[in-house]
């Protein structure tokens, strides 16, 4: 007899599942071993989803990552990871345990359904063995089409156990679908586009989902416009290009900002316009076309001009066919402005991306972090807070999914789970996790699942000894409790969890124990380096691109 949980593992590899990341216990995790995938088993609950966000993300959803955890205090605690997933709308497929028949509705017994019902697509019971194939069709349905979001399918023991139908037709995976935009509504928008005095390009993560990078180069470079992508977006074009402002989120490079300052025709391309830290203010007064696969993304915050609903790899073809056949011309090209401000911007932070300060600045790490790897074959992510604002807007991301940027719900410690699930969907890759040492708190221990699980990584810890920032807004906290003061040595923490470790404490020592490490995790190892370094406040913020002097 074949049991639910079996058929159900199936179905994940039908669908092209290669892992089932799971904190035990649950009947699909045997039933996935049975079937042939690897099952990885994290430290916890939270960071199981993130490895799937992680895997997720770098397939675009060809392959969705699927995770697995108990009922009870296994969906409790996997809660944080899925409302990421949410916010960030990346599609992961969460199964979770749950009560048996006759025990539904108790008071002791958590509702995964009623309580993930806000942080997923869509939330459902398989409640009986015949209904699995149409549920697990409805689920990656939902994960594969239109806005990309987690699901949550509930399997309980009972019900895994159960025998299905071992003569029904063989499943059929789901595809995805796609529709263009309205034709007329792509011919309004290039109206606005080649009357405007000053357009550009905001670009989201939508045209990483759509693998529609080589779609907005041609129509950025056919009518020079300028490409400012959100933090979710970064890598979705080649941040070396000509035309390239780089990240504008709460973290903003000088020329996003003096872009989005001066731009008439601001064109929204995948882009949720959401207002969050990874995604820059639009100022008011500007004229907004806003084209998005998601009707409800339209006139949240912002009234849209003209708005196109589609496809955006789609849309994109709509929109260059159409500025072509109405002979669009390239106009003045902003490439000379966008070289000046670039090279004006980095010769204003050279003095902290290059500082000889001991402790060490941690921009010079992102600097030497820059000089000593290749973006072209590397994946990146940074952690919360600090780390994101110090690495996002400098590091050079060349190519989708090169940089896995996040933080729509910028939960700290995520970096790690993410940077795991990216290794495994591009072993090829070298994988570097930028963190604090208040983030280390939060997932260190997970690095004994990189080891144990051969999943060679390079994780960078910035020891300042601080959770930075807070001291401004927290001064009595500060003086009087010590409040965003940890503690802690994170070297040997790695070491005892088998993992290659060092710690830096000179600027001159920086490039030389990068080396080491890369070395380290060129023969399978994982790595960590924990730098001792000083509280840096300046941030790459709008309006404020230059350090003070």
């Amino acid at each position: 007899m074949l049991s639910a949980g079996r058929a159900l593992a199936r179905i994940l590899k039908d669908e092209g599942s290669e892992y089932l990341f799971c904190f035990p216990t649950s009947e699909i995790i045997e039933a996935a071993a049975l079937e042939g995938l690897r099952v990885i088993t994290c430290r916890t609950e939270r960071t199981v989803t993130n490895m799937a966000d992680g895997y997720t993300r770098v397939h675009n959803g060809r392959r969705i990552g699927v995770c697995a955890v108990q009922g009870g205090p296994g969906v409790e605690n996997a809660f944080v990871g899925v409302a990421q997933a949410y916010a960030d709308s990346s599609p992961i497929l969460m199964i979770a345990g749950g009560a048996v028949r006759g025990r539904r509705g108790l008071p002791a017994m958590f509702d995964g359904i009623r309580n993930y019902a806000g942080v997923t697509k869509w939330a459902d019971r398989i409640d009986a063995p015949e209904r699995l194939r149409e549920m697990a069709m409805r689920a990656f349905t939902k994960l594969r089409n239109g806005r990309r979001r987690p699901v949550f399918l509930e399997l309980p023991s009972d019900v895994a156990m159960e025998g299905v139908d071992e003569t029904a037709p063989p499943y059929a995976p789901v595809p995805r679908y796609a529709s263009a935009g309205d034709p007329a509504d792509v011919s309004a928008a290039i109206t606005l586009l080649l009357r405007a005095r000053r357009p550009m390009l905001y670009v989201g993560q939508g045209v990483l989902w759509g693998e529609a990078s080589e779609e907005l180069r041609r129509f950025a470079e056919l009518l020079a416009l300028p490409v400012m992508t959100t933090t979710l977006g970064k890598g979705a074009f080649p941040e070396d290009h000509p035309l390239a402002l780089g990240i504008g989120g709460t973290d903003i490079t000088a020329m996003a900002d003096r872009f989005l300052d001066t731009a008439d025709v601001v064109v929204c391309l995948g882009a949720s316009l959401m207002q969050t830290l990874a995604a820059a203010a639009i100022p008011a007064g500007r004229t907004i076309v806003h084209c998005t696969d998601d009707a409800d993304d339209l006139n949240t915050e912002y009234r849209a001009a003209q708005a196109i609903v589609g496809d955006i790899k789609l849309v994109l073809r709509q929109l260059t066919a159409e500025a072509e056949r109405r002979g669009g011309s390239a106009g003045e090209s902003p490439v000379a402005e966008i070289r000046m401000l670039r090279e004006a911007w980095l010769a204003q932070w050279m003095p902290l991306l290059t500082s000889d300060e001991i402790p060490i600045n941690p921009y010079r790490i992102v600097w030497d972090l820059i000089r000593t790897i290749d973006p072209a074959t590397s994946i990146v992510t940074h952690d919360a807070g600090s780390p994101r604002a110090q690495i996002a807007p400098f590091y050079p991301a060349l190519a989708p999914r090169s940089y896995i940027g996040w933080g729509n719900s910028h939960q700290l410690g995520a970096s790690l789970g993410l940077i795991m699930g990216a290794k495994l969907a591009a072993p090829e890759k070298l994988a570097v996790a930028y963190m604090g040492d208040a983030a280390f708190g939060m997932c260190g221990l997970d690095l004994e699942t990189s080891v144990r699980e051969r999943i060679p990584l390079l994780c960078i810890v910035n020891n300042n000894s601080a959770m930075a920032g807070y001291a401004s807004r927290l001064p009595q906290a500060t003086e009087r409790y010590g409040v965003g003061t940890v503690s802690g040595d994170y070297t040997q923490i790695a070491r005892g969890l088998g993992a290659w470790a060092e710690r830096v404490d000179q600027p001159a020592e920086i490039v030389p124990a990068l080396r080491r490490a890369l070395a380290a995790v060129a023969a399978g190892e994982t790595a960590v380096l924990e730098f001792m370094t000083k509280v840096e406040v300046t941030m790459v913020r709008h309006g404020a691109t230059v350090p003070p002097a």
